[in-house]
């Protein structure tokens, strides 16, 4: 299967599973859409919203992208002066994550140019050397910005309460147990996790711009 048919994972995965086929039925195939934002971009705007409203996070995010002309780069970021960025309304722990991820793009430790050559897990290890940036944002990033096809967000509330929900089980299941659930979805979990998340239709910021 390429990267991006998720029409195809979509249906491999109902044919495995009697849940899966009716949450096909019920929601269609799984839409990732293919993001406009750069790879830089998508992890300073997660950033940003981390523990904010919606509405306050898209206020100070739109802030900060106009001090860039359009031009968001690791560099750019690097040469502006903290009076600007405290002006657009960054925290003083938001300015530290988002220069630290700019500095570790512009180093190498963090090739945001070249991250079809790296295997996922290798990929959520660099990106959680980034202050701010957790494995939950790392899951996002892949499942969203570059459209992996087999992460599977075993801490996400939201896949966790749709599994759940979904198989009728009394209780949520524990990451470890759904990591083991998981399993037979290979190497399609992102599709399974999209379904899970429209079982109880669970938003959040990196899914409720790009959930569909």
């Amino acid at each position: 299967m390429a990267r991006t048919s998720f029409t195809a994972a979509s249906e491999a995965i109902a044919k495995r599973d009697k849940v899966m086929r009716s949450l096909l039925r019920a929601h269609g195939p799984v839409r990732i859409p293919k993001s406009p934002d750069s790879h830089f971009h998508a992890l300073a705007e997660s950033i940003v919203y981390q523990q904010l409203a919606g509405a306050a996070a898209a206020a100070i995010f739109g802030r900060f992208r106009k001090l860039f002309d359009g031009d968001l780069t690791p560099e750019a970021v690097l040469a502006a002066k903290e009076t600007a960025l405290r002006g657009a309304g960054l925290s003083p722990n938001k300015m530290a994550s988002i220069r630290d991820l700019a500095t570790k793009v512009v180093d190498g430790t963090l090739p945001l140019d070249n991250v079809a050559r790296l295997r996922d897990e290798t990929l959520i290890e660099r990106l959680v050397t980034v202050r701010g940036i957790g494995r939950w944002t790392a899951e996002m990033f892949l499942m969203f910005q570059l459209r992996r096809p087999d992460v599977w967000p075993v801490d996400d509330y939201g896949v966790r309460k749709g599994y759940a929900q979904a198989y009728g089980l009394m209780e949520l299941p524990k990451p470890k147990e759904l990591m083991a659930l998981g399993e037979r979805f290979r190497p399609y979990r992102t599709s399974a996790a999209w379904y899970c998340w429209r079982a109880v239709d669970t938003v959040t910021q990196g899914r409720s711009k790009k959930k569909n």
